[in-house]
């Protein structure tokens, strides 16, 4: 079965944002908007998880995540129940007429929860911490050299 976030999704949703005409992408900024809104602190965290979730399960960083099944099951059962609250309760109408306007409105949408999502995570000041902490391991000398031109 085919989703609409399935693999290339992004990359053919960010190819044509730049094609379509203006009404189709209002109608999508709508949609997306409306989803946005319909989130709450704690729902956002509930996205932000699934997505740590999902990016620990990469075969190359997934020994540093230690998730077990069942967290996993719950935080996938979680967000479908969010998503499909989202879809035909919350924005049901903005659903229809971006979808009308686009096939891949969902997905475009979509883009924008998970932006939110991420700047859940991002504004967190133990996570701005662990993002610059590599800071103190560069030689700031040698790249500010190489900027200046000497």
């Amino acid at each position: 079965m085919k989703h609409w976030w399935s693999k290339g999704a992004l990359a053919a949703s960010l190819a044509l944002v730049g094609v379509l005409p203006a009404p189709v992408l209002a109608d999508v900024q709508k949609f997306g908007t409306c989803l946005v809104d319909s989130l709450d602190g704690k729902e956002r965290k509930a996205l932000a998880k699934w997505i740590f979730f999902a990016m620990a399960a990469h075969p190359e960083i997934e020994e540093y995540g230690q998730i077990s099944a069942a967290a996993r099951s719950e935080s996938d059962q979680e967000v479908g129940n969010l998503i499909t609250r989202m879809l035909t309760e919350d924005c049901a109408q903005q659903l229809l007429v971006a979808h009308k306007a686009d096939p891949l409105a969902v997905q475009k949408a979509f883009e924008l929860v998970g932006q939110v999502a991420m700047q859940e995570l991002m504004t967190n000041q133990a996570v701005m911490l662990a993002i610059t902490r590599y800071t103190s391991h560069t030689d700031q000398a040698k790249i500010g050299a190489l900027l200046s031109g000497d």
